[in-house]
């Protein structure tokens, strides 16, 4: 049965879960908050002081719990970006940390030099619930090795090196990782692979002007032809995309992009990479993978995230003859961890048991009417778009340029208001909302009636 309220009398309560209907601002008062960021600085890269991607001041976690964040400070938010889309299952939940704290007092750590009955499990698991023949899969702790080892799979099995990425989509931060990346702000460290080509996003808002849709979809589809033609030897490894970009600011692919592009990497012996690192487990409301809404086939996919409610994992699933032709000395220490492994599938089987597909679907729907709603008469806003709770408002100036300053205070806006919503987009002005699966009606109606107060205040 979906859940509505699992507060009421069952195991995984979550405290404090009152609305806040009648809360207009956090107080917040910062000096707790200023010393622990002081203390921060001096012993932590600066690089991480700088991200700001829930309002205008720092915010120091204390505790956490549901749909809740609480702050060192003792303001209390309800939680609409889940940690960038990885707590899936609410924080803290309490029927998944039990089976942390299970396997922790059982075994700890084997690294994947050994056979363990958590890892073997949540193989199984990851076999039953993606597409197709997917069934073998490597384990890692972050998306950014997902990714990684997707690409050397591919190279190892194609024995070709080029691979084709979107501009704007988001990878990671490994060398490949960040090589995939097609933004500036987030491809650091000077060294990037040279055979990953980008090419263009198929962002039906962002189209020349006076372009049909249907006219820049064939636009996007035949320069993927083009770069294979012009940039490459004419064959490829791989083509990778997230369905629904994340960090490029919730862009969903067209519906019929995937079916036009996999014959094109298939007749140049590539492999489809569908990166599900945030759309993955159940978030758009269609199966526990977002592909389903497009209906094809990936050769491999990856996954981290939501996929452990927050516990470091990573995941590259494929068949059985790709996986085969990964025939060096390969490990990971942390991959396959068991505690990692049972909280993973104690949180996809919470996802199972308790209908968050169902509910991110319906939740999904009454949150995107509320947005349509609140945003349909604003100039400030160029497009409300998502797929289940994984939604979007997109800022813009009169002349239809990114407005990132406006974006900015709305986060910050809806914060004083006790709301965390996240920012993205090529401009920084995208606005990206995706609660955990968990959410309630009563819940979103609150999301709502703040983003509405936001909306006044920066309109």
């Amino acid at each position: 049965m979906v859940v509505e309220h699992e507060a009421r009398g069952k195991a995984h309560t979550m405290i404090d879960e009152a609305l806040t209907v009648e809360r207009t601002q956090v107080q917040t008062r910062g000096e707790r908050t200023r010393a622990l960021r002081a203390r921060q600085d001096a012993v932590v890269y600066p690089a991480v002081g700088r991200l700001q991607l829930y309002g205008d001041e720092p915010l120091a976690v204390d505790r956490a719990s549901g749909m809740y964040l609480y702050d060192v400070e003792g303001n209390r938010y309800l939680d609409f970006f889940g940690g960038i889309l990885t707590v899936s299952v609410g924080h803290c939940n309490e029927e998944v940390t039990e089976a942390t704290i299970r396997q922790l007092k059982r075994a700890q750590h084997t690294s994947t030099l050994f056979v363990n009955e958590a890892m073997v499990a949540f193989a199984e698991k990851m076999r039953d619930v993606t597409p197709g023949d997917l069934s073998v899969s490597f384990f890692t702790s972050s998306g950014s090795e997902a990714n990684e080892t997707a690409i050397m799979t591919a190279r190892m099995y194609t024995g070709r090196t080029d691979v084709i990425a979107l501009r704007h989509g988001y990878s990671g931060r490994t060398q490949t990782a960040m090589s995939l990346t097609g933004q500036a702000p987030w491809r650091s460290g000077l060294v990037y692979d040279g055979y990953i080509k980008h090419v263009r996003n198929p962002n039906m808002y962002r189209r020349p002007a006076g372009m049909s849709e249907d006219a820049y979809l064939d636009l996007c589809v035949s320069e993927v032809e083009d770069v294979i033609s012009s940039s490459t030897e004419g064959r490829i490894a791989a083509f990778i995309a997230e369905p629904i970009q994340g960090v490029g600011g919730f862009v969903v692919a067209p519906q019929d992009y995937f079916r036009r592009v996999k014959p094109i990497v298939e007749e140049a012996g590539g492999l489809l990479i569908i990166d599900e690192v945030q759309t993955g487990w159940g978030r758009t409301g269609v199966g526990m993978c977002a592909i389903g809404h497009w209906g094809v086939q990936p050769d491999v996919m990856t996954f981290a995230k939501g996929v452990a409610n927050g516990y470091p994992v990573g995941v590259t699933i494929t068949t059985p003859e790709i996986a085969a032709a990964v025939d060096h000395l390969t490990l990971a220490t942390f991959g396959g961890n068991p505690v990692a492994m049972a909280t993973a599938l104690a949180t996809v089987e919470y996802i199972e048991r308790h209908g968050l597909v169902r509910n991110a679907a319906e939740r999904g729907r009454q949150l995107r009417a509320h947005l349509e709603r609140l945003c349909s008469q604003r100039a400030c806003v160029g497009e409300v778009r998502g797929m289940g709770l994984m939604q979007a408002i997109e800022f813009v100036a009169d002349d239809g340029r990114p407005d990132a300053a406006r974006a900015g205070a709305f986060v910050s806006a809806a914060r004083r208001h006790g709301l965390i919503l996240g920012k993205g987009g090529m401009g920084g002005n995208v606005i990206r909302i995706a609660p955990p699966l968990i959410v309630t009606a009563e819940q979103i109606e609150e999301a709502a009636r703040v983003m509405g107060l936001a909306l006044q205040e920066v309109a």
